[in-house]
């Protein structure tokens, strides 16, 4: 789910952080990040549950409707494709999301219960909704499209989902594209032969990446003062403070992987660093990064400081 370009970021916001406060507890710093990330899995699963209980809201309306005193034929017989929608009912029986939920105790759709309510009157009242219950039949490709239709054009976007989101923990605000874009490439990747049994993506690829996080957390700030001045050096015409501490961040941590990561290519390294910054900086921070990373990279092949191992590295 992870890739190493997230990874970069989650820690790039940590090390900001730590030049903001002034912190030098790395320890518990560390934690925090891996913390943090962690979290992010829990966003995956409480958006992917969010599916499951939009379907359950609308199959509890359509028995309540079919109860009612003065229930007409359409309450009485009412078009159930949208509650047995295959994709859905997938989500709703699968065991590693019930397990999951229930282990970390997340309920809060229980408990703020309006949200599902909200998003399911949008997505009645939506064109997409009204196409899919044109008719009563469907097949489990028309039931994926849907449902990856209605979360990307509907669910994804809504305002008040992202207030609440934002409200319950404010790191999952940066993380929320990437989790719902994981949850729709999950989505498009479910077939008619899944069961309950079918596995979820895990948060990192490997272990290598998880290691990969701590890594360069830790050996960047270990080496911040040092990676600093290499930066100092390089701007001779720049006033240092004017640098801005995300940009010194995002540099410090190329740096560390030009000397502290043998298999990772400085091309790769520079590459990604730069669509970070158009990312995350200001618009001219990628050229003033690029200008001083293609420097660092040069003298560092010249005097033979640059670590790395393997054809095609450099």
């Amino acid at each position: 789910m992870l890739t190493r370009r997230h990874i970069r970021v989650k820690v790039m916001q940590s090390l900001y952080s730590i030049a903001q406060t002034k912190s030098d507890l790395l320890d518990k710093e560390d934690k925090f990040l891996m913390f943090s990330i962690e979290q992010m899995y829990d966003l995956f699963l409480i958006n992917l549950q969010l599916l499951v209980e939009i379907r359950q809201y609308a199959a509890d309306f359509l028995e309540k409707s079919q109860k009612k005193y003065l229930a007409t034929v359409e309450d009485k017989n009412p078009n159930q494709k949208f509650v047995n929608n295959e994709v859905l009912l997938l989500l709703a029986n699968n065991k590693e999301l019930k397990e999951a939920m229930e282990h970390k105790n997340m309920n809060c759709w229980h408990l703020d219960d309006e949200y599902v309510k909200i998003l399911w009157k949008e997505i009645k009242e939506s064109e997409l909704y009204t196409r899919y219950m044109s008719t009563k039949e469907s097949n489990f490709k028309e039931d994926k499209e849907f449902v990856a239709e209605i979360f990307k054009e509907i669910i994804a976007p809504n305002e008040k989902l992202y207030e609440y989101i934002e409200d319950q923990r404010l790191t999952w605000i940066d993380d929320l594209p990437l989790m719902n874009t994981a949850i729709l490439k999950m989505i498009r990747k479910l077939k008619v032969t899944h069961d309950e049994e079918m596995p979820l993506p895990r948060l990192y690829k490997d272990m290598d990446d998880k290691q990969f996080a701590r890594d360069i957390f830790r050996k960047t700030a270990l080496n911040g003062a040092t990676y600093a001045k290499e930066i100092d050096g390089k701007t001779p015409n720049w006033d240092k403070d004017r640098i801005a501490e995300l940009d010194k961040a995002i540099i410090k941590m190329a740096i560390c992987e030009f000397q502290k990561f043998p298999s990772i290519p400085i091309k790769v390294t520079i590459n990604e660093y730069l669509e970070i910054a158009k990312e995350y900086s200001t618009p001219k921070s990628s050229i003033f990064i690029n200008g001083i990373l293609d420097k660092i990279s040069k003298e560092y092949q010249e005097s033979g400081k640059l670590n790395k191992v393997g054809r095609g590295l450099l």
